[in-house]
């Protein structure tokens, strides 16, 4: 059986502009980078109060990186999405739906990384 979750990949074309995203919109911090033995670069990422890390690769070997609608997303926590509403918009992504309330008291957002994958923008009820 598994333990824990320890990381999630999303395949890119252009690494630099992704990992710049997940820096400067959302505010990760990049933990590692390397190569794989196949040949992959990977750059790993970590929200400040999170274990799990996200791994971006890029491996053109594998071919056209295909992103399906709706199939997958990952979803940060915020204090005030207003304010991170403001922040992503000025740095170029604006928010592609919501704010939404939902029937918890949260209130939830979307926007898009640079190649398309959809992240989730989450305020909890305080």
């Amino acid at each position: 059986m598994v333990k824990k979750l320890l990381h999630t990949r999303y395949r890119v074309v252009d690494l630099e502009k992704t990992v710049s995203f997940y820096r400067e919109v959302l505010g990760l911090a990049e933990v590692d980078r390397k190569v794989s033995p196949r040949g992959s670069t990977l750059v790993f990422l970590k929200a400040p109060e999170s274990e799990e890390l996200v791994e971006i690769c890029e491996y053109p070997a594998s071919g056209p990186v295909v992103i399906g609608p709706d199939v997958t997303h990952l979803a940060f926590s915020v204090d005030d999405i207003a304010t991170f509403a403001a922040h992503s918009a000025a740095k170029g992504y604006p928010l592609s739906d919501g704010p939404t309330p939902t029937s918890s008291g949260s209130i939830i957002a979307f926007i898009d990384a640079p190649e398309g994958y959809e992240i989730e923008i989450i305020q909890r009820p305080r």
